[in-house]
């Protein structure tokens, strides 16, 4: 259910949502009228058609094809576009069945199945690259690396694209009334899918010097081991590790990993370490790596994003200071998720302000089973399209409105009825 299955379906019925209501905003039929000094007023009828954009290309991601790829689809078929749907190589088979099944369904109910296509690739193809500047293509949707989504903003230009790439996500930690509730909420927020969600936190931003719980002070270093702690009790039964922690995505968040507990060394806090899947001997499967580093001296390290399971506690001057790093990281670097943890009213309301005006989506005081990393379809919005690390959001009216024009069409009102009116 976890981003996929169900939960896709339901950002995909969102979209169909969205799509329909501003399709209907304005009326199918007007008649419009102006008196005239002289004889009977000037009457015209008027009719107005939602007409789809043109083509669409769906370029899909290997960590959540349908989760990510379905509000784009549907966005696109409700508001009359045929799509083509891109899946990444690595992740084939859920979009082929998706295309599968919607072109069963659209011969069933008479139209051309080849309204929507697979564009599967071999490796070394650059099929999203040619489709995307396609001169027919009209749309684009896209989840990815920045540098992709980058390119595909300044160089798509005939087309409306809608990106969702890469962030900063953030978590503030300024004090706590349940400090067991945080190290339980945010532990399985980084174990989740080996933290290879584009909403799993990275910069955990925690006062140096320490903060309040219920439990005593904690100053960074001791939060750190604590929520090291927290990690190796959520993940201790192998079989409940392996449903919460999947299996690493690609090489290439294999090697980051690596790479990480290399390069920083002694900062580790709690190493990553490998584990058996009980179900599947081969798969590759690791848990969070933490690591405690320092606002000041170690910026170059937590300003770029290490897509997987890597995180990092940075000590701070004080809250302040991580409100002003909070702002800082996400205007320039973006993120799809902030956090903040406080008892302090002003505090909250400063993270809020901070949120705002960095132009990202944030929870509080989450220490429940409601986690960072999940967002609810008609509920949440998923991006804002304020900060670099998308210019969409799943979903509101500016994902939908693009992708169609409403086309008008006008004529005199037959004499009888001008008499009449």
């Amino acid at each position: 259910f976890q981003a996929g299955g169900p939960h896709a379906q339901d950002r995909g019925l969102e979209a169909v949502a969205y799509a329909w209501y501003e399709q209907k905003r304005h009326p199918a039929t007007a008649r419009w009228s102006k008196p005239q000094r002289k004889g009977g007023p000037l009457v015209m009828d008027k009719t107005y058609t939602p007409v789809g954009r043109g083509v669409a290309v769906l370029i899909a991601c290997n960590t959540f094809p349908t989760w990510n790829g379905y509000p784009g689809l549907f966005a696109s078929l409700v508001t009359g576009n045929p799509v083509i749907v891109k899946p990444h190589r690595r992740a084939v088979l859920p979009l082929a069945i998706t295309v599968r099944v919607a072109r069963e369904v659209l011969a069933e109910a008479g139209f051309d199945p080849d309204v929507v296509l697979l564009a599967a690739q071999r490796p070394g193809e650059r099929t999203a690259t040619a489709l995307a500047t396609h001169p027919d293509v009209r749309i684009v949707d896209f989840t990815g690396s920045s540098e992709f989504g980058d390119w595909l903003e300044t160089n798509a230009r005939q087309a409306a694209v809608h990106t969702e790439k890469a962030g900063l996500n953030t978590v503030l930690v300024d004090s706590t009334d349940d400090y067991a509730g945080l190290l339980r909420n945010l532990a399985f927020s980084l174990a989740l899918y080996s933290g290879q969600m584009c909403t799993t936190p990275q910069n955990i931003l925690v006062p140096r010097e320490g903060f309040t719980t219920d439990q005593g002070p904690r100053t960074a270093d001791e939060f750190a081991t604590d929520l090291g702690a927290a990690l190796d009790k959520l993940l201790g039964d192998p079989v409940r590790a392996a449903g919460t922690l999947g299996a690493i995505v690609n090489e290439g968040v294999l090697n980051r990993l690596e790479e990480a507990a290399t390069v920083l060394g002694g900062r580790v806090a709690h190493p990553s370490r490998e584990l058996a899947h009980p179900e599947h001997p081969d798969a590759v499967v690791r848990t969070p790596l933490v690591a405690r580093l320092d606002a000041g001296s170690d910026e170059k390290t937590y300003s770029s994003e290490w897509f997987g399971p890597v995180s990092f506690v940075i000590g701070t001057d004080s809250t302040p200071h991580g409100l002003r790093l909070l702002h800082e990281t996400v205007r320039r670097y973006g993120a799809l998720t902030a956090s903040v943890y406080t008892t302090d009213d002003d505090v909250l309301e400063a993270a809020r302000q901070t949120a705002l005006d960095a132009g990202v989506h944030l929870s509080e005081n989450l220490t429940g089973a409601v986690f960072v990393n999940q967002s609810a379809a008609f509920s949440d919005f998923h991006g804002t399209a304020a900060n670099p690390a998308a210019n969409a959001a799943l979903t509101d009216p500016a994902f939908v409105t693009g992708r169609f024009s409403v086309v008008q069409s006008r004529r005199h009102a037959p004499d009888e009825e001008s008499d009449r009116v």
